[in-house]
């Protein structure tokens, strides 16, 4: 079949039934994972500092480095929040920070090899692109250069965090502190040219246009061909609770409202709909992943249906979201029930997608 286009998806954005959506997408995983398994990972996010200089108006997480709420996390806290994931049988964190404008670059470095050396079998995920790129710039090596020292340390894999929109009229109004759109697939082509693999993500639903969130679909599906580096896809949409950009703009529940003037907020059929469209024209992508975290574990259900093959992370924590007073938890067995009831076994897998014997 011919491959969807950018305008053909943006006009399923907008205008098709969603209904039909679903089984579009649904007929489209089917293909792919044939027999009824539905994945999910147990990790946990650690966050080793809120300092931030970027800024971002959707972000209530980052502090500024004089703040009495900025933090930095000692390595012997570091090491107990992976305990407790061991503990219950997790195997892998997602380790995130801000751009700091004091720490060293050993610091980073260092954190990564303690890290390892206490748990040698915990994978680490971590450092977005925008974070890598700040070290790039911060600490005047080059982009390969920081994520070799990065990867001979214990870096296991990049996460797609960052990126938003991948289109830099939105980027200037959202975050103009954070790298370009080209930046951040600069970062992610760099790590693929080294053999690492890396998830990709997309936060929708503040202040761009049907056409933009394809545009960055098509920033995607394209570095996809060149490097087949990504292991998987997650779209979230903005949670706008006490946030800058809430403050700053109008928010508007009607889609045809002028584009920078209002935020476009994303309810529960918008997600459904963004993510059908993202498993019919992310082709190369072989998973995509339910955000139960932000739209509640039943709606993650539903997105099963809706081009989902994964149900994401158990999540033992999660700070930036539910900074937003978005908070939903569940226990592993719950989880797995969700999964069941959409149909499906339950089964864990690795970051690699792979599944855990």
């Amino acid at each position: 079949m011919p491959r969807i286009t950018c305008g053909q998806a943006a006009n399923m954005l907008l205008h098709e039934d969603m209904h039909e959506l679903g089984k579009l997408a649904d007929v489209e995983v089917c293909r792919l994972f044939p027999v009824p398994i539905r994945t999910y990972i147990v990790d946990r996010n650690i966050n080793y500092s809120n300092v931030c200089s970027c800024g971002c108006k959707f972000c209530n997480f980052w502090r500024k480095e004089n703040s009495d709420e900025g933090f930095v996390l000692e390595k012997d806290q570091i090491l107990t929040k992976i305990q407790e994931l061991v503990d219950l049988g997790g195997i892998q964190i997602l380790l995130q920070g801000g751009h700091h404008p004091s720490l060293s670059l050993e610091w980073y470095l260092d954190m990564l090899r303690t890290i390892k050396s206490h748990f040698p079998k915990i994978h680490i995920h971590g450092f977005s692109p925008p974070e890598i790129f700040y070290f790039h710039l911060h600490f005047g090596k080059s982009i390969e250069t920081i994520l070799k020292e990065f990867q001979q340390a214990g870096l296991d894999t990049v996460p797609g965090g960052g990126a938003e929109i991948l289109v830099d009229r939105v980027r200037q109004l959202t975050s103009p502190g954070k790298c370009t759109s080209d930046q951040w697939l600069e970062v992610m082509r760099t790590a693929h040219e080294l053999g690492m693999r890396t998830t990709a993500t997309m936060m929708f639903g503040h202040l761009e246009t049907a056409a933009e969130r394809v545009e960055h679909l098509d920033h995607l599906r394209k570095l996809q061909d060149e490097t087949g580096g990504f292991t998987a896809f997650i779209c979230w949409p903005f949670q706008p609770y006490g946030t800058r950009l809430a403050n700053e703009y109008e928010i508007c529940h009607r889609r045809n409202c002028p584009a920078g003037n209002h935020l476009h907020l994303a309810g529960v059929q918008d997600y459904l709909r963004t993510l059908a469209v993202s498993r019919l024209f992310l082709d190369n992508f072989e998973n995509i992943q339910a955000s139960w975290v932000t739209q509640s574990p039943p709606i993650g259900e539903i997105a099963l249906k809706f081009g989902a093959n994964d149900f994401g992370s158990l999540m033992l924590e999660e700070n930036v979201v539910a900074s937003t007073g978005v908070r939903f938890k569940i226990l592993e067995e719950e989880l797995q029930e969700y999964v069941r009831r959409a149909g499906y076994q339950p089964v864990r897998r690795n970051c690699y997608y792979q599944l855990e014997k």
